[in-house]
């Protein structure tokens, strides 16, 4: 990674209106544990049905959807990554360095926000670590799929927000033959190694959803450096 422009390209991420956006999204997701604590009493699969209905098909989206394409979006839209792939930096690197930062966003503003529902909720140690872990692996997953659609397209924020709304809070939910390609059911097979038995129920066999994980996760990486060579040439011409 490159702490030039992992510096940068957090001043940009995370200054102005976006960051409290990101805030706004991870005190709301606290604000419906508090309420809900408070209002009903909630046992463990209450915490559990409410942090996956809530967080992970509603909020990890959209915190992936803001924090990807905030990495590199703005960035192409103005013409500025023009000037960062003139410098004798490796495209992957480039990549790596903002994914790193999107990731890092990922975790403090709906990772921890997840975890803190989860206490807040009264859940036990083992299903706080265990959202915690389905909350990180779908926060990444989310952020680099992203960033990849903000270089192959300029809808980048509409086609990732049909993908969050419809895909991943219903086709995803309800299809059993697209649950395998859903994110949030890879969350939950990882989510449901950690916590106790019969606690979180998963449509995605854990091998399977650790290998879409780090498949994606290498793949996309990986694609949006050489898609990036691509829009260097675009860019000359």
């Amino acid at each position: 990674m490159n702490r030039t422009i992992v510096r940068l390209t957090a001043r940009g991420m995370l200054g102005g209106r976006r960051v409290w956006l990101l805030a706004a999204l991870a005190l709301l997701l606290v604000g419906i544990a508090v309420l809900a604590r408070v209002l009903v009493p909630v046992s463990d699969a209450d915490a559990a049905a409410l942090l996956q209905g809530v967080s992970f098909a509603t909020f990890l989206p959209l915190f992936g959807l803001i924090v990807g394409t905030g990495a590199i979006a703005p960035e192409i839209d103005d013409g500025s990554i023009v000037h960062l792939l003139s410098k004798p930096v490796s495209r992957h690197t480039i990549v790596q360095s903002k994914l790193a930062v999107a990731v890092g966003a990922t975790v403090v503003f709906a990772v921890l926000p997840t975890m803190l529902a989860a206490v807040v909720l009264g859940a036990g140690p083992s299903t706080v670590l265990a959202f915690g872990a389905g909350a990180l692996a779908a926060g990444a997953v989310y952020s680099v799929a992203f960033l990849l659609l903000s270089i192959l397209t300029r809808h980048a924020v509409i086609i990732g927000l049909l993908y969050a709304l419809m895909w991943e809070s219903l086709v995803g939910s309800f299809v059993p033959g697209a649950r395998n390609l859903s994110v949030q059911q890879w969350a939950l097979s990882v989510t449901g190694a950690i916590a106790p038995p019969g606690l979180v129920t998963a449509n995605v066999a854990l091998g399977l959803a650790c290998a879409l994980i780090v498949g994606v996760l290498v793949a996309a990486t990986w694609y949006a450096g050489s898609r990036l060579r691509v829009l260097t040439l675009a860019a000359e011409e």
